[in-house]
């Protein structure tokens, strides 16, 4: 039995690629021949991710470990490892957005693409050709799926990938955001930097968050004992605005540091963005960030 899927979805454009825990949408524009070849190159890169990984995953799970084989574990090491001199991490940190980011290689070497995009989960790697652009709908909770903006991407942004973190998505979190969405220049370093701002996003110590240690739900878990959120109860105005401030400070520092080109960050209904790209579509300048399929 084949533990591959591929299938195009309905619309006729977009390729749905699943094995085990990864789970992509991918898109590809541009010459009929050159999307079919594009395609074919990113079906035969993804049925060897999967098991590079778990040949190295006890290496990928410790903090600061030796740079390891495999070019997906390697963007994650490479992403993850200047992170490591402000807070704990592992590469598991950037593990979906390398992915995306390496299935997105994989299709521009294979052929010119007008735009293209990798979604795994979320986090994004995105591909767009000089005057191209890309307009992404904006969410303040992974767990809900309206939409409260849409925002657009263009070439000269210098965007190429979008991840998000916080307590409500799919993986553990120290911190207590909803979600953090953050852009840089690869879906690695967003993802990643996701990570840690969403984890400085807190109130240590605060009754009302519930947190367990980490390997209580999962043994294998890179966190170990440490204590991953699982309820935010009702906190104060200044109480958010307090935790809020601390997400963004850290924000600032991988702002500063080239890390991250914008963040978006929220917390019980509030929003706190750091790094600006261009004007918005109604003259505001706003970040640009997303969760949901480009359009």
């Amino acid at each position: 039995m084949t533990r591959m899927q591929a299938r195009m979805l309905p619309d006729g454009r977009r390729l749905h690629l699943n094995d085990g825990p990864i789970d992509l949408i991918v898109s590809a524009e541009g010459d009929a021949a050159d999307v079919g070849l594009a395609y074919a190159a990113v079906h035969a890169r993804f049925a060897t991710v999967l098991d590079e990984l778990c040949a190295e995953l006890p290496l990928l799970r410790q903090a600061a470990g030796a740079a390891p084989s495999g070019l997906v574990a390697l963007r994650m090491w490479q992403a993850t490892l200047p992170l490591g001199r402000h807070a704990f991490i592992t590469p598991m940190a950037a593990v979906a957005g390398s992915v995306a980011e390496e299935m997105l290689a994989a299709m521009c070497a294979a052929a010119p693409l007008s735009r293209a995009f990798v979604n795994n989960g979320g986090d994004i790697a995105l591909h767009l050709a000089p005057g191209m652009s890309y307009e992404v709908g904006l969410v303040d909770r992974p767990d809900r799926p309206s939409l409260f903006s849409t925002a657009r991407i263009a070439s000269n942004d210098h965007v190429q990938g979008i991840a998000t973190s916080g307590w409500r998505g799919r993986s553990f979190s120290l911190g207590i955001a909803d979600a953090v969405t953050v852009l840089a220049e690869r879906a690695s370093m967003a993802d990643g930097a996701a990570t840690l701002i969403a984890n400085a996003v807190d109130l240590p110590g605060h009754p009302a968050v519930t947190r367990v240690a980490a390997a209580e739900l999962q043994p294998d878990s890179d966190l170990g004992s440490r204590p991953v959120t699982r309820q935010v109860g009702a906190l104060r105005g200044n109480e958010i605005a307090a935790a809020l401030a601390a997400g963004v400070a850290f924000g600032e520092t991988l702002l500063r540091e080239g890390r991250i080109i914008a963040a978006a960050l929220h917390l019980a209904g509030q929003t706190r963005t750091l790094g600006r790209i261009d004007a918005g579509s109604e003259g505001q300048e706003v970040p640009r960030l997303g969760r949901g399929d480009p359009s």
